[in-house]
């Protein structure tokens, strides 16, 4: 299996997919560990704090074990506040072209794998559409140039929605919005036309009120085109999203409530959300770099100018330094009305609209 930094080297230089990796399908186990040590300096121009903070962010490790068609294939992260899984599944390849996993898992939703290239990816991962993980199985299949995923998940990585030290964004309970994810089914089909990946995805489950007892749909889909031109990446992405408004869900304010890293926020039950993002690498290949990967990353998402609701935009601006497994992410994030960037959530108003903006440098050694 591929550690996070692989996929990371990956996509930063313009490989679309994962690929899988060649299993030699023997009786002997093979165990791999790996990790990641990070510190990160960020500034804000809405906090009171002129200096900014430069401090301890991380310490993961991976643990992959194969043995014969079977994988274990599993990530935890230490935070300062809380601690995380990140992954953790178990799995079976039938073939090189057939591969299941259950445990908590990727969902494949949107482009693979990450619809960003920057350190804090894009607004759709705010949204819980970019590096969520859930729990469930997922079976991939490659035909040709084609790539499918079909799976289920019953809920998300931790089932206690008022759990909110997490990695992934999901669906939080809040005074006032007492919800919790209920099972969702996912399907996505990635065709590879060239250097080039056209794709669309699908979701649709259940949401429950933890007070009320009563169940609500939501429904997700996108278009997405991942191309590579030369030394450019070219991402564009268009997602419709509704989470059912009720009062019985506590979701009849056109609100409902996400969270991870220890803090919830509300974000719009319903929006389309449109990505453009663009990055070129820069080939060095000296003693202090191997390359150099400079990006802009754009989302908008639009609310339809229901009550209690605005639009939110997310522009992240910056260049990762790479030299072996040495990752310098140098991020300008500006945002108007995002949670993120100093707004209140996502499509949320809650008075005067503002550009706020942040510098965040994260140096990280993946090992």
């Amino acid at each position: 299996m591929f550690s996070k930094v692989t996929a990371v080297t990956l996509m930063l230089s313009g490989v679309l997919f994962i690929p899988t990796k060649t299993v030699a399908f023997s009786d002997e186990t093979n165990v791999e560990l790996g990790g990641a040590v990070r510190l990160n300096y960020g500034w804000k121009d809405y906090d009171d704090d002129s200096d900014g903070a430069f401090d301890f962010e991380l310490f993961a490790v991976d643990v992959d074990i194969t043995k014969g068609k079977w994988f274990v294939d599993s990530q935890f992260r230490f935070y300062q506040t809380f601690n995380a899984v990140h992954h953790a599944e178990v799995g079976y390849n039938f073939d090189e072209s057939n591969r299941l996993a259950v445990g908590v898992s990727q969902v494949p939703f949107g482009i693979s794998p990450y619809a960003s290239h920057g350190f804090w990816f894009g607004g759709t991962y705010y949204l819980g559409f970019e590096d969520d993980y859930d729990t469930g199985a997922k079976w991939t299949k490659t035909t040709g140039d084609w790539t499918f995923d079909t799976a289920y998940f019953f809920n998300s990585e931790y089932d206690d929605s008022a759990r909110y030290g997490r990695y992934s964004f999901d669906v939080a309970s809040i005074d006032g919005s007492d919800n919790k994810e209920d099972g969702h089914g996912n399907f996505r089909a990635q065709y590879q036309w060239g250097d080039h990946v056209i794709g669309a995805s699908v979701q649709a489950g259940k949401f429950r009120n933890r007070t009320t007892g009563k169940k609500g749909d939501h429904v997700a889909a996108a278009v997405h085109f991942d191309g590579n031109f030369d030394s450019w990446n070219l991402q564009l992405q268009h997602i419709y999203y509704d989470f059912e408004a009720a009062p019985e869900l506590q979701t009849q304010n056109n609100r409902i409530a996400m969270s991870a890293f220890d803090f919830p926020f509300e974000i719009a039950a319903e929006a389309n959300v449109t990505s453009f993002n663009l990055a070129k690498t820069f080939e060095v290949g000296n003693d202090f770099l191997d390359k150099v990967v400079c990006y802009n990353d754009f989302t908008y998402t639009a609310t339809q100018n229901k009550p209690g609701l605005t639009d939110s935009i997310q522009n992240v601006t910056g260049c990762t330094l790479i030299k072996d497994g040495l990752y310098t992410y140098v991020d300008w994030i500006a945002g108007k009305n995002m949670w993120f960037a100093g707004g209140p959530g996502i499509g949320i108003y809650e008075g005067p609209e503002k550009w706020r903006s942040r510098l965040n440098i994260n140096i990280g050694y993946y090992f």
